[in-house]
């Protein structure tokens, strides 16, 4: 969840050691000239700024921000880095304080366990694969000199900022994973077993998670959760190197398994994955020299690369020369190309993808909450793993290669090209086809829809035409909170769709799909609007606006939402709607405002698409 959606979600009490410690990273560097007009534009009053100005205010101080959670996280100890490393994981940016006590205690007791086998194996000088020994002995002793060091003046035994940052690299350079760092640094500076809370309030106290006590929640912003990564010198989120080891040989994994002295033989393909996600292993020394055989040239290595890239269907032009090139490429394609997978699929799209893959395979949402690690009472709707940075295309990630071409099959797509890619793009055209005759899902014109090749339900034409409105208005670039509706919806009172504006207002959108001619409702609608209007404002956010969309409009409607004094209404038919979202589309550079929604009365979707 992006922070200006945390910041939303919060109350001040939740932000407030966040807040605080941003104003004191301010405060101490206010010859930034950047972050000194930023912060005279809200003449110094942060506590009062809005999620807007404080979510400015965060990137201008991102990098004085991370050496601030640096520092804090060596003076933590080890349990503060391994619950780093568990928040910092897919699917755990979001969870309950007792789930992530029990993936503490899932995590500890595999760190313990490898910890004493590797204390076994560096004692008996002649067993296993001794290259091996030597590099984990290396990481060893030098860890245990940077942690004594303070003995020799007389202060407390710890590992600093600074002998960190060393250690982060000589463990890169000898090619340990990161359950081998931790194991090793626990046959050092025991981890405690028990008692994170005092953890989790340190991480709360210097603003790297919150804390929502009402619903016992921990939260970490996606962008505090990138920091956390460069902290731990981790390159890419886990859910892409997923990605490229299964893309990868089964003789290609048994390579990296062997070089980190790991069994292969009678070892399931998915064991093998497994193993090495949970490993924690550098992405980028598996790509340049572990995947590889012992022999392999330079030049055979680069063309692996290639190879791997054209196996993924990346849409890459240039990939460079040098091997080191190769792999920048990919990883940094991997990383900039999250917001287009989520662009890919509509909400909508996304639900539809989930139910077909429900259809197909019997355990899909069970591979999603193990790869994911999402608790068993959590949704696993589109929205809650959008909030949670997983994508459609993650989603199809989790099936193999083999279990996707019969996937992709089954649903009569072309056999000929990259089958995820062919999968996600067969629910893109079937929305675009839905919004394309949006207008006859606003009329429920259903021999229209038929005629189109939609095949549809009358039952399930209001709901698909309020999910295909929040599409259209997400294309447009609105951030349609679905987590803020869920947060302020009743089992009475249900707001079809809320956008999230600046400084916590809020637009609240209503979709009336009506048969017969013109919608004239004005007196049951108008009670509907109202409640939902409470219900925001007793949350803390300001009702900027009301649109309500519909086929069309009576004159009577349009006159009583006119004379209504207690809320601002604004009206727009269906096909003003698509004619706006065309316009959009048209532009090159498209400059749409949500302020345009709030002129109130009948809106001229004409006089809108010329201003975009």
């Amino acid at each position: 969840m992006k922070l200006s959606q945390v910041l939303s979600h919060t109350n001040q009490v939740e932000r407030s050691k966040f807040i605080n410690c941003i104003d004191k990273l301010c405060q101490d560097n206010k010859d930034d000239s950047d972050l000194s007009q930023q912060l005279d534009r809200i003449d110094g009053q942060l506590k009062s700024a809005s999620g807007n100005e404080i979510n400015q205010l965060f990137h201008l101080v991102q990098n004085h921000f991370k050496k601030h959670l640096q520092e804090q996280i060596a003076l933590g100890g080890p349990q503060v880095s391994l619950l780093l490393n568990i928040l910092a994981r897919d699917g755990n940016s979001i969870a309950t304080i007792h789930w992530v006590e029990s993936l503490y205690a899932k995590e500890y007791q595999k760190i313990a366990d490898l910890s004493h086998t590797l204390v076994l194996e560096l004692e008996e000088e002649e067993s296993g694969d001794i290259d091996r020994l030597s590099r984990l002995r290396t990481y060893r002793d030098c860890m245990a000199v940077a942690f004594n060091n303070d003995l020799k003046s007389n202060r407390t035994a710890k590992i600093t900022e600074d002998e960190r940052t060393i250690l982060n690299v000589l463990a890169e350079r000898l090619g340990l994973s990161r359950e081998e760092v931790f194991s090793i640094e626990h046959s050092i500076d025991p981890i405690p077993e028990h008692g994170i809370d005092s953890s989790l309030e340190l991480l709360r106290e210097h603003g790297a998670i919150f804390i929502n006590r009402r619903r016992s929640e921990v939260m970490a912003a996606d962008e505090v959760v990138e920091i956390f990564h460069e902290i731990m010198g981790k390159e890419i989120h886990d859910k892409y190197a997923l990605r490229i080891l299964r893309s990868l040989s089964d003789a290609e994994l048994s390579n990296i398994l062997k070089f980190h002295g790991h069994k292969t033989r009678g070892i399931s393909r998915q064991d093998k994955i497994a193993t090495i996600a949970h490993s924690g292993l550098s992405i980028r020394s598996i790509l340049a020299n572990d995947l590889h055989a012992e022999n392999t040239t330079q030049n055979q290595k680069k063309d692996r690369i290639k190879i791997l890239i054209e196996e993924m269907d990346l849409d890459i032009q240039r990939i460079g020369s040098r091997l080191q090139d190769r792999i920048d490429v990919l990883l940094d394609f991997l990383k900039k190309n999250e917001e287009d997978e989520f662009n890919a699929l509509s909400v909508s799209g996304y639900k539809e993808l989930l139910e077909s893959l429900s259809q197909a395979t019997s355990n899909v949402e069970s591979r999603i909450r193990s790869d994911f690690e999402i608790e068993n009472k959590e949704t696993l709707d589109p929205e809650h793993l959008k909030s949670l940075s997983i994508t459609p295309l993650d989603i199809l990630y989790l099936y193999s290669n083999d279990e996707i071409k019969t996937i992709r099959n089954d649903m009569g797509l072309p056999r000929k090209g990259n089958p995820r890619t062919q999968i996600i793009e067969s629910f893109a055209s079937a929305n675009d086809r839905l919004i394309e005759n949006y207008h006859l899902l606003a009329s429920r014109d259903l021999q229209g829809l038929a005629n189109a090749g939609i095949d549809i339900k009358e039952s399930d034409i209001g709901v698909k035409f309020e999910e295909v409105t929040r599409s259209i208005l997400e294309q447009l670039g609105l951030n349609v909170d679905e987590d803020l509706r869920k947060d302020i919806n009743t089992a009475k009172d249900k707001a079809d769709i809320i956008v999230s504006l600046e400084n916590d207002d809020v637009i609240i959108g209503e979709a009336k799909s009506f048969k017969n001619g013109q919608f004239a409702k004005y007196a049951s609608t108008s009670r509907q609007v109202k409640a939902y209007v409470k219900r925001c404002e007793v949350n803390g956010h300001r009702v900027a606006q009301v649109l309500i969309i519909a086929p069309e409009f009576s004159s009577d409607f349009i006159d009583a939402a006119d004379m209504d004094t207690d809320i601002n209404i604004s009206l727009l038919e269906a096909t003003g709607l698509q004619k706006i979202l065309a316009a959009f589309k048209q532009r090159r550079n498209p400059n749409f405002s949500p302020k345009l929604l709030t002129k109130g009365g009948l809106l001229k979707a004409d006089l809108i698409s010329k201003s975009i």
